[in-house]
């Protein structure tokens, strides 16, 4: 296992830690057109492997990283010894051109913004506030440890549909989608909708569906609801998985809370 680097919201190294068993040996591929922190492949670190998003600072931040880990890790000393609340809204207020101070740019606002969250605004600007978390360079080795992991894969920026294609016979797809549902009112899924709506989830499920016509295994994470479960009815076998909710406003709110495992292979 190999520490993620980032802090998600829906990130699953809870699922990896708690539910091992759910996840296949050795496939010939390891593919996730959900990146984010990459919690399941930095779990198994599967080689070869394709990772992919949509969302493109992140994936500059993974193709940094396996690249130049060295320059990121100088960058982000600086980053630590000039951290303050004037220095955070001025990094966040500003664009870098190039790769590396993008992605040391990313991993700053990450590591200090509150609760990680990462939202931007209509224009797609970053517009989380600072949090209370002041330690914003890794421990040493980190980056360049993360880079090792990730020599054999191939990393894009890419719509999720195109990426699932991909997958062979053989190759093993995780699916971590934004958590959408009909008819539901809390204000997360809310949000997420503006990212991945009611239609995306339509669309994902006849990609997964095409997928596993072709022999790949699936596993697919997803909120435990009505309207997914229809989406998925027929399809494999549905494992109902608990975690404790972070998304409340308080520790004394959180609580435990289902999800639902899609799997086609056990």
């Amino acid at each position: 296992m190999v520490e993620p680097f980032l802090k998600w919201p829906g990130g699953k190294r809870w699922l990896v830690r708690a539910y091992p068993h759910l996840f296949p040996q050795n496939p010939s591929r390891h593919i996730e057109p959900f990146l984010g922190s990459g919690a399941v492949f930095f779990y198994f670190v599967t080689n070869p492997a394709i990772l992919s998003d949509s969302n493109e600072e992140l994936i500059n931040t993974y193709k940094c990283i396996k690249e130049r880990p060295t320059e990121l890790d100088s960058l982000l000393t600086g980053y630590q010894k000039s951290h303050n609340k004037t220095f955070y809204y001025a990094v966040r207020s500003s664009a870098p051109k190039s790769e590396v101070r993008r992605a040391a740019r990313f991993l700053y606002l990450n590591r200090t913004c509150f609760n990680g969250i990462f939202r931007v605004n209509l224009d797609g600007r970053f517009n989380v506030p600072m949090g209370d978390k002041t330690q914003v360079s890794y421990a040493a080795g980190h980056l360049e440890k993360i880079s090792e992991s990730l020599k054999f894969t191939e990393i894009a920026t890419a719509d999720f549909e195109s990426t699932i294609g991909r997958a062979g016979s053989g190759d093993f797809v995780y699916i971590d989608p934004p958590y959408t549902v009909m008819h539901n009112n809390n204000n997360f899924v809310k949000y997420n909708d503006v990212l991945f709506s009611w239609e995306d989830q339509e669309r994902l499920a006849g990609a997964v569906r095409l997928a596993d016509k072709r022999g790949v295994m699936i596993f697919v994470s997803n909120a435990d609801h009505a309207s997914v479960r229809k989406l998925y009815k027929g399809f494999g076998q549905t494992h109902v998985v608990e975690r404790t909710s972070k998304l409340a406003a308080s520790s004394e709110a959180c609580r435990p809370t289902t999800e639902i495992a899609i799997t086609n292979y056990m």
